[in-house]
């Protein structure tokens, strides 16, 4: 089993020294931003400077966050990147309906496509959004702008919208989401605390906005000692005898019980930062 990803380093499409930093900070997807983190004049700057880098294969798997769906911008955005050899998915923010999902699908043609819940409608149709299309391969919460309009204040506002992404990811066959972004970047006892929540309540990973956060995120979403212990017990006893079984310690294991246990031992066999 390939391990999945845990760290998404964002940087902003308009600088490209930063962007060439980040593809060696060691984030396992570098994740290039045409939309908020750059100003309104230096978007065609940007995406001309993300199509220059794209059209060769990069070191790590690049995303691109395009503008917003329903802007001016987005499907210039598209037509420029969907294509080149060095892009390995597109971040489509503020999805609010299934049908902006196929829509992208039917004009890039293939790319991997991931879905940002934004608002209110989005997170109520997230489900849907899930399962809208073959190339949606996940989504996550943007929950700065989520925050914004909920109208929450305390972090505890957002856990029925993080739990709500979540099951709507397993419930459409796909990879657990990763968190969104902690703001601040100097906040690191904040930032493992968080990361520990979001492991929690079932999100696996979480996106960076600078690499002094990556390996904080890498160690929060590792496997503990103990937990590689009880994997491997687990794994070793289903080669032994497959199907349901009780284990000498009480613990009954079945077949959802062994595929955790299997996606644990490949977090395992990452290479780490730290």
């Amino acid at each position: 089993m390939t391990a999945p990803p845990l760290t998404w380093l964002y940087v902003p499409g308009d600088r490209p020294r930063v962007v060439a930093k980040a593809l060696a900070a060691g984030a396992d997807v570098v994740v290039v931003d045409l939309e908020d983190a750059v100003a309104a004049d230096r978007k065609e700057y940007a995406r001309d400077a993300t199509a220059e880098l794209l059209t060769e294969p990069q070191p790590v798997p690049v995303h691109v966050r395009v503008n917003a769906l329903d802007g001016p911008l987005a499907a210039g955005d598209l037509a420029a990147l969907a294509a080149l050899p060095g892009l390995s998915g597109l971040r489509l923010p503020k999805v609010t309906s299934p049908e902006q999902v196929t829509g992208v699908a039917a004009l890039t043609g293939g790319p991997p496509l991931y879905a940002l819940l934004e608002t209110a409608l989005g997170v109520e149709r997230a489900y849907r959004i899930a399962a809208a299309h073959p190339a949606l391969r996940g989504i996550a919460l943007g929950e700065a702008d989520l925050r914004a309009d909920l109208g929450v204040r305390g972090d505890a506002g957002l856990d029925w919208s993080r739990s709500r992404v979540v099951v709507a990811a397993r419930a459409a066959g796909l990879a657990p989401p990763s968190q969104t972004v902690h703001p601040d970047t100097r906040d690191l006892e904040g930032l493992a605390a968080s990361c520990a929540h979001g492991r929690a309540l079932g999100f696996l990973g979480r996106a960076a906005i600078h690499p002094r956060q990556l390996p904080i995120i890498e160690r929060a979403y590792l496997p503990t000692e103990r937990e590689l212990e009880e994997a491997e017990t687990i794994v070793k006893a289903a080669t032994v005898q497959p199907g349901a079984q009780a284990l000498p310690d009480g613990r009954f294991i079945d077949a959802a019980v062994v595929a955790t246990a299997r996606r644990t031992l490949s977090l395992a066999r990452r290479p780490t930062l730290s």
